[in-house]
């Protein structure tokens, strides 16, 4: 394929991925402006009861309402991290078509129980939002391999897609915007379940059956071609199928010794890997909390002015467009190395790995940041804490993806990245009993606020911890070469 042809295709592999990540993918996370116009249908209305205020007035308690709505979102997000490890192999043992046909059959099944779904049967809620999570996650793990395509870039494209997956969140910010103008909630979700056949097309024709190499053979190409190379060894596959480990140390043996790469088990069981964990499941928990509560939170804060309510929800959801011009620059701080001359004996995964220190200690700063602002109730502040979520949220899942992939060996990323995401998801469910000791404590969050803050510190061992480990492996290096 010549080799102009073959930037345009891989341009136009990138551009559509962006698109589905951005228009698609993460849809879910967008659940306050969802739940606002599911409140105006009349979902879970039933849990709404009279009680009575103060001055004996009758007022109308909607918190079982809130509580059933949060569950659904606590079931939903723990399905899109929990479903991240059997997608993860799925995608490892049978390649991008499979893992995509499943992902589209996921997503357009849960966007056709949103259609059909009625207040009666509110419950159709929780299967239909977790489904809605499992293939938007499939859409991205599939996507993100696009980033080796783009060599030095790698891990900029890798949080690109990764900020569009978080700016995605809008699209039930336009679905509450059509509502409120006249279009209903089928027919919005009737035409989501239409696109399926752009996430075909991008399957078939613009992505490979199995995956994306990295480092990428010469004369590479991909989709109906199958991921053929004028690499003689990429075309021979290793006794268990796995062509991508043979092209790689063809790559490599003509300059560098080839290394035994780490099994899946001791990439599980090594610190980076538990440091990662937490570093990923402390935030996030912050993150689910606060976009759980989020609509009951500005009740309180508004004093359930629906128009304030809806002002604010509004803004949240604009700011989650931003996640995608915030995301790369993550990349670029972890790619800025790129292209500069190393350390002599530095390796080209030592200085990858040095690279992502930055990224880590800015992501713990941010969340810390973020979750100080959200535990202020002081309604005007909310706007910088929208800003600051949407930049920590970007930052967060961009540099999980580009840490994962620059500190474990390539042919295990499907399974790592689909490890931490699961085992996360594990400790996220702590969402719903904070959510249900708010409840007890008559709805004041503060306290819990101040718990989570606090636990967010602990995000900041993992930065040091890469730090200090490469710092020991440049010392090792210098004593070396005395």
């Amino acid at each position: 394929m010549p080799g102009n042809t073959l930037r345009m295709r891989h341009c136009l592999t990138f551009a559509t991925g962006l698109v589905e990540c951005l228009c698609f993918a993460g849809a879910v996370f967008g659940w306050a402006s969802l739940v606002f116009v599911l409140k105006t249908e009349g979902y879970f209305s039933s849990l709404c009861v009279n009680t009575t205020g103060v001055n004996t007035t009758q007022v109308l308690d909607c918190s079982g309402q809130d509580e059933q709505f949060s569950l659904v979102f606590t079931i939903a997000s723990f399905m899109n991290n929990f479903s991240s490890l059997p997608n993860g192999f799925l995608f490892d043992r049978f390649g991008t078509t499979v893992a995509r046909l499943f992902g589209i059959f996921l997503y357009t099944m849960g966007t056709l129980m949103v259609a059909f779904a009625v207040p009666a049967l509110s419950n159709m809620l929780f299967p239909a939002l977790s489904l809605l999570a499992v293939g938007g996650l499939l859409f991205l793990i599939t996507n993100m391999q696009v980033g080796n395509l783009f060599g030095s870039r790698r891990s900029t494209i890798i949080t690109l897609y990764n900020g569009a997956f978080d700016s995605s969140s809008a699209l039930f910010l336009v679905i509450k915007l059509l509502h409120e103008a006249g279009v209903s909630l089928r027919a919005s979700f009737l035409f989501l379940s239409s696109c399926a056949a752009i996430h075909l097309f991008r399957t078939f024709f613009l992505l490979p059956r199995d995956s994306i190499p990295y480092p990428l053979p010469d004369h590479y190409t991909y989709g109906i071609t199958c991921g053929q190379s004028n690499t003689p060894s990429s075309e021979q596959p290793t006794a268990n199928g796995d062509a991508k480990v043979t092209t790689e140390e063809t790559l490599l043996k003509k300059d560098v010794p080839v290394t035994q790469e780490k099994s899946f088990r001791e990439c599980v069981l090594s610190r980076f890997f538990l440091w990662h964990l937490l570093w990923l499941s402390v935030m996030q928990l912050r993150h689910y909390l606060f976009i759980g509560t989020l609509n009951p939170m500005l009740q309180r804060l508004t004093a359930g002015e629906p128009s304030l309510v809806s002002q604010y929800i509004n803004a949240f959801a604009i700011t989650q467009m931003c996640g995608v011009l915030c995301a790369p620059w993550n990349g670029l701080i972890m790619d800025r190395h790129k292209g500069k001359p190393r350390a002599a004996g530095e390796s080209e995964e030592e200085s990858d790995l040095r690279a992502t220190v930055l990224s880590l200690f800015l992501t713990a700063l941010q969340c810390v940041l973020f979750s100080v602002c959200a535990s202020t109730p002081f309604l005007p502040l909310q706007y910088l804490t929208f800003i600051l979520q949407v930049i920590n949220r970007s930052f967060l899942y961009g540099g999980n993806a580009a840490f994962i992939s620059v500190a474990f060996p390539s042919c295990h990323f499907g399974k790592l990245y689909g490890m931490i995401m699961a085992l996360s998801a594990v400790f996220s469910l702590l969402q719903y009993p904070c959510f249900a000791l708010v409840k007890a404590l008559d709805g004041d969050p503060l306290y819990v606020n101040v718990g989570l803050t606090l636990l967010s510190l602990l995000a900041f061992i993992h930065p040091l911890a890469v730090y200090l480990h490469c710092r020991r492996l440049a010392s090792q290096r210098n004593e070396s070469s005395r």
